[in-house]
């Protein structure tokens, strides 16, 4: 296989697992999905006293879980991932497109959590600044958090 087969097949995998991912989770997220699950959970119930609570019946419901919930984290995490991501371009945009926005703090996500601790103290620190200076959140300048980042 060529780099550039190798490319397209990887493509076509990952778009088709995103399309996967999206569409399940509008219908698995769903109230009719709950409610399937919960029925699935009474027959499943029901069906103890001719199966006399057995092993086997306790394994069924066991790995049929486990399987679902493995397969359930990574569908869930492909659609978390893709959402924060277009919420962070969406920020991001506005971030730039607003005069006198500071435009440093674009890419926060991708700051160490040591700095995002740092400029969430300064943060805190502008606030209570503000808030002693008569309530207006603006009162005290931005330029120094500004600055380190």
């Amino acid at each position: 296989m060529t780099e550039q087969n190798e490319r397209d097949f990887f493509c076509l995998v990952s778009d088709a697992f995103r399309v996967f991912a999206r569409r399940s989770s509008i219908v698995l997220g769903s109230a009719w999905a709950f409610a399937g699950a919960g029925l699935v959970i009474l027959i499943w119930l029901l069906t103890g006293p001719a199966f006399h609570f057995s092993d086997t019946w306790q394994l069924i419901i066991n790995t049929a879980t486990t399987i679902i919930t493995f397969l359930m984290v990574f569908m869930i995490q492909n659609t978390q991932n893709r959402d924060a991501k277009a919420v962070h371009l969406k920020l991001d945009e506005l971030i730039r497109a607003l005069e006198g926005a500071r435009n440093h703090l674009v890419d926060l996500e991708d700051l160490s959590d040591e700095d995002l601790k740092k400029l969430e103290k300064q943060f805190t620190r502008l606030r209570e600044t503000a808030e002693r200076a008569g309530g207006s959140r603006d009162a005290a300048p931005v330029e120094s958090i500004a600055q380190t980042y």
